[in-house]
């Protein structure tokens, strides 16, 4: 039986928040946690028990509200409320109009424009296909951050759950299937299940969909992995879909086998959304929020934001909060401060120490407490260095700040950073490898829409 579509979501966003806090944390405060409902401002769970919402009200809320930005790609607030609750929420005129999860992702509210229509009419076939078509097996689609792959990725899904109800459908993203992977490994060891669940799991499937494959790049345990189960899918006449931020001909490290099966699929490229388009999406977006807006304001701010659909998301839910608490209507003065506002906003978070060294972790197919600890083998000394030298790469931390999150001295840093560029100058793979750890470390610092 198919799991309910709220439920995917909030068991999406679950697994975001065990990233961040313990099992033992989670299995006592959170787990007794129920989806309610959404909509385009909040996402509501209920819960059983007082003294625990209380917890987790104060606890938790923000954590969950960067969980469910990650999920939906867009900015929720985070409500809780007790279980006898949920029958008059839902039953309150606020929420008689709220999104489901096959509302909030379709191809009727994607804007469709010159830069997206190919990848929209391709990801459309498929969606529509009971048996998957060779011309479009698989769907590769690619462009850079917040121009709608996700988008399309979730209505592909939903398209098909709508009309093929049977079908078995796994979505998720490049980095959660290198996650997975190195779960069951553990778990092998541990006696807990065997690698052969994780290949069961994703090879008997009718629909595999990966966001953000790039990620798997470098990773040769995940690609052998992914290239295995890639075969196994296509062999049995499966739909397999997956998107990348660039070409693969541009990932260096991807292994050259998955690159050829790729290359044999139908590539469909996204670029930034052009005028027309942005002036589309900004309209739509004012209609979710009940909004009417001056044609004059729409073009200044399809004329400013001009790469990102997520900041136009920003602009509107701003000027809707407006006008709702002002009761005011807007001006273009208005205008202009909350395109700067979410501009300025929006720009990435610094990428942290602790995301390096998981990413050079997973890459060099090693323990975190492995690159933080004081042994020597050739193999964690080289992912130990190139750790620090991406950290020296990556932010704006000194060698004594970047020496710190290790547990070491910045002369070791300075000595280590200083090995790896003069190592990187006579190894252009390992050049490539670093530089798309690099890559995939500023992808995930951005929110996907």
């Amino acid at each position: 039986m198919s799991q309910n579509p709220l439920d995917e979501i909030w068991s999406a966003i679950c697994d975001e928040c065990k990233k961040t806090i313990s099992e033992v944390a989670f299995n006592c405060f959170l787990k007794d946690l129920k989806p309610v409902f959404f909509n385009d401002s909040e996402f509501t769970v209920s819960i059983n028990d007082d003294y625990k919402r209380g917890v987790v009200e104060q606890t938790y809320t923000e954590l969950f509200k960067e969980c469910i930005k990650t999920v939906l790609g867009v900015s929720l607030d985070f409500k809780i409320i007790m279980r006898d609750e949920e029958e008059e929420i839902l039953n309150a005129e606020k929420y008689s109009e709220g999104l489901t999860f096959e509302k909030f992702f379709t191809f009727d509210n994607f804007i469709v424009g010159s830069t997206n229509r190919f990848a929209h009419a391709a990801s459309l076939a498929v969606a529509e296909s009971e048996i998957p078509q060779p011309a479009y097996n698989p769907l590769v689609i690619y462009g850079p951050s917040g121009v709608g792959k996700t988008h399309l990725m979730l209505a592909i899904k939903n398209q098909i759950k709508k009309k093929y109800p049977n079908k078995n459908i796994e979505f998720l993203r490049g980095e959660d299937f290198t996650n997975q992977l190195i779960r069951a490994l553990q778990q092998g060891q541990l006696g807990m299940g065997t690698i052969d669940d994780f290949r069961n799991k994703f090879r008997n499937v009718d629909v595999l969909l990966i966001d953000d494959i790039h990620f798997i790049a470098g990773k040769e345990q995940t690609q052998e992995e992914f290239f295995n189960t890639f075969n196994t899918l296509y062999q049995n006449n499966k739909q397999i879909v997956v998107t990348l931020d660039r070409p693969p001909r541009e990932i260096k490290t991807l292994d050259d086998r998955i690159r050829s099966r790729l290359e044999g699929g139908l590539f469909a490229d996204i670029s930034s959304p052009d005028f027309e388009t942005r002036v589309g999406i900004i309209n739509k977006k004012a209609e979710q929020y009940n909004m009417t807006l001056d044609e004059s304001l729409v073009f200044y701010i399809a004329e400013h934001i001009k790469s990102n659909t997520r900041q136009i998301e920003g602009v509107i839910k701003k000027l809707s909060a407006y006008t709702t608490i002002q009761k005011n209507s807007l001006s273009l003065s208005i205008v202009q401060a909350t395109v700067r506002d979410v501009i300025t906003d929006d720009k990435p978070e610094p990428i942290k120490v602790e995301n390096i060294i998981n990413e050079v972790a997973k890459t060099y197919n090693v323990s975190v407490s492995d690159i933080l600890s004081n042994r020597r083998t050739a193999s964690l000394a080289l992912a130990r260095q190139v750790a620090m030298y991406i950290a020296r790469e990556t932010t704006d931390l000194s060698f004594k700040q970047i020496g710190e999150s290790f547990g070491k001295d910045h002369t070791t840093v300075l000595y280590n950073v200083n090995k790896i560029e003069t190592f990187l100058k006579d190894k252009p793979y390992q050049k490539e490898l670093v530089e798309d750890i690099i890559k995939n470390l500023r992808t995930s610092n951005q929110t996907v829409y």
